[in-house]
């Protein structure tokens, strides 16, 4: 296993933003899932080694990042990491930008670090704007620019917040065969609120609330937990956990008592995750 959280725990001041964390991820996708406040990037940002827990054990790629300096710098080579938010030197081009994170991860010989810095910017479609300047690029390009960061060294231990964020769908499609690649033999965890994403990369899913763990286990089982309590009905049903109007007409009702009228419908991931959390999920923020 290439995470190994053990009752982790993290708080910011008097509020709890992680309780009790217990996770084991091996290779392939896993999304998390949660409303904001649940305490997503807080785990991901544990998972990073970006912070430390106040509890529990960790360890990360068969190391415990705390045990000692030579552990902690052996597990961040091991690591690809995609923040919320990434700084870009203005004055910096695309290439000169991934090349710079490359020195920082250690690609001291330049032909080779060239050749990587160009397999990266292959895999997020970004060849032909090498030598643009980061300030220029929209933002679902920059965001690229984050994801090409951290595959460098096709790393085994791939953390992604919000890797979808400004995609338009073309982009995001071939985010997916990218990650789905790089899953065959590594360790991906990804925070989306997309759920159309998980349920096309992700064999697994953790929901988040109120920084614990409300579910884990793979999609497909959490889709089932929605069976019979998704409906479609002519008018809008009061007392549903969340409905409305789609574009045939009619309203899409999750949960709540069944509409006279209502017909059964196929349940999703998105109702699945809306039932989970109820009308009101518990946040903290974090």
């Amino acid at each position: 296993m290439n995470v190994v959280l053990d009752s982790v725990g993290k708080s910011y001041g008097g509020t709890a933003a992680l309780t009790d964390i217990t996770l084991r991820l091996g290779t392939g996708v896993t999304g998390l899932l949660g409303p904001n406040g649940a305490g997503k990037t807080t785990l991901l940002r544990v998972v990073a080694t970006s912070i430390s827990a106040d509890r529990g054990s960790i360890r990360l790629l068969g190391h415990d990042p705390l045990a000692a300096h030579h552990d902690l710098v052996t597990v961040r080579r091991g690591l690809g990491y995609l923040p919320q938010e990434l700084g870009y030197p203005s004055d910096m081009s695309v290439f000169g930008f991934l090349e710079y994170v490359a020195v920082l991860k250690e690609w001291n010989q330049r032909r080779a670090r060239h050749r990587e810095v160009r397999r990266v910017l292959d895999l997020v479609g970004l060849s032909d704007l090498a030598g643009k300047r980061v300030a220029r690029l929209s933002g679902g390009q920059r965001r690229r620019v984050g994801l090409a960061q951290a595959l460098l060294g096709d790393p085994a231990l791939l953390v992604l917040d919000e890797p979808t964020t400004g995609l338009d769908p073309t982009q995001r499609a071939l985010l997916r065969r990218t990650l789905s690649t790089v899953a065959q033999h590594s360790t991906v965890l990804l925070s989306t609120h997309q759920t159309e994403d998980v349920a096309a990369l992700c064999e697994r899913v953790i929901v988040l609330a109120g920084g614990r763990i409300r579910f884990d286990g793979a999609v497909v089982d959490l889709v089932a937990t929605a069976a019979g309590q998704v409906w479609l009905s002519e008018e809008e049903v009061p007392g549903a956990i969340v409905t409305w109007r789609t574009g045939t007409g009619r309203h899409r009702v999750v949960g709540g008592p069944r509409p006279e009228q209502g017909l059964p419908a196929e349940p999703t991931l998105e109702d699945a995750y809306l039932l989970m959390l109820g009308p009101e999920p518990a946040a903290h923020p974090v």
